[in-house]
């Protein structure tokens, strides 16, 4: 393996165990119904110099977010790999996710929120006076917000932005476009507009089951894929693989591989970015401890705790 700090960083995985926290949505994914840990990522990825991991929160019930968060730091303490938690956090309680985010940042590891949106009908949720309360008190914290949306709402995703130009926000899974269908407008409008705000980023992830999961082929998704990069900085964007959800449609090495071949026309410079340093980076950790990301919201020594102390 490379030497830490150097290799591949997945930006984007999920860890869940069913016998622990509940996962309403599994029960419409038997394949998924089951625990997913370190170890199953480990061999997951073998053979890529992988030596970084971010876990994304996985859905849990209400009420569970916070156990969630502290069961991965406590696997994180057996794999020095997983080094940064994005928690989950009800921000639509406006005011009142204070308490909520104060404890999340007294957690080792948690450096960023999400609040899945994905599944909101209601146009403009994210928009509601209370959700950009909660988003705003992220700021105070250093915690970044990880947008998970369809398509549809990416408008929306562009303007909750520009209200919060103090948070750091990065796109999961290309926004979700609709590659079944082979939509291509107006994602691609959305996409600009939102790549044009200086404090966004991008997750390249997600995109083989937003697809024909067992018919894809990699001429559909690469329009999508090289849109972003057209859209971004290569600084901005960042290597996910959405494991194991992306087990419904591709094994983690056949996504992996297929990145690294979309961005191989790329400078070195720039594919080590993507693959690992751009993740790192905003992740505020590199191979010789925490540091400002480039955004320029400081690092903040006190957040810092022993697992020992979580």
């Amino acid at each position: 393996m490379a030497d830490p700090g150097t290799g591949v960083v997945d930006a984007h995985l999920h860890l869940w165990d069913p016998r622990l926290h509940h996962h309403a949505w599994l029960a419409e994914h038997p394949q998924l119904d089951r625990p997913f840990l370190p170890a199953d990522h480990r061999a997951a990825s073998q053979g890529v110099a992988l030596d970084g991991m971010v876990f994304v929160q996985a859905d849990c019930a209400a009420g569970q977010e916070l156990a969630e968060a502290r069961w991965v730091v406590g696997l994180a303490a057996s794999e020095p790999r997983l080094f940064a938690i994005v928690a989950a956090a009800p921000l639509e309680r406006g005011d009142a996710v204070a308490a909520h985010l104060e404890a999340l940042a007294r957690l080792p590891l948690v450096r960023g929120v999400r609040r899945l949106l994905q599944d909101e009908r209601e146009p403009g949720f994210c928009l509601r006076p209370d959700f950009q309360r909660g988003i705003e008190q992220l700021a105070g914290h250093g915690f970044s917000f990880d947008i998970c949306i369809r398509h549809w709402q990416l408008a929306d995703a562009v303007t909750m932005a520009e209200r919060a130009p103090q948070v750091r926000f990065v796109l999961d899974h290309l926004g979700k476009p609709d590659i079944r269908a082979g939509l291509l407008d107006p994602w691609r409008a959305n996409l600009r507009a939102f790549a044009q705000l200086p404090n966004t980023w991008c997750k390249l992830s997600g995109l083989v089951t937003e697809a024909d999961h067992r018919a894809w082929r990699p001429e559909q998704i690469a329009p999508y894929l090289d849109h972003a990069l057209a859209c971004f900085a290569p600084e901005r964007l960042m290597f996910g693989s959405d494991w194991p959800v992306v087990l419904e449609a591709a094994a983690w090495a056949r996504w992996y591989a297929f990145v690294n071949g979309a961005i191989s026309g790329l400078p070195p410079a720039a594919r080590a970015g993507i693959l690992g340093r751009n993740a790192r980076a905003f992740y505020q950790r590199t191979p010789t401890g925490l540091e400002p990301v480039a955004s320029g919201v400081p690092y903040n020594p006190s957040r810092e705790r022993s697992s020992s102390r979580s």
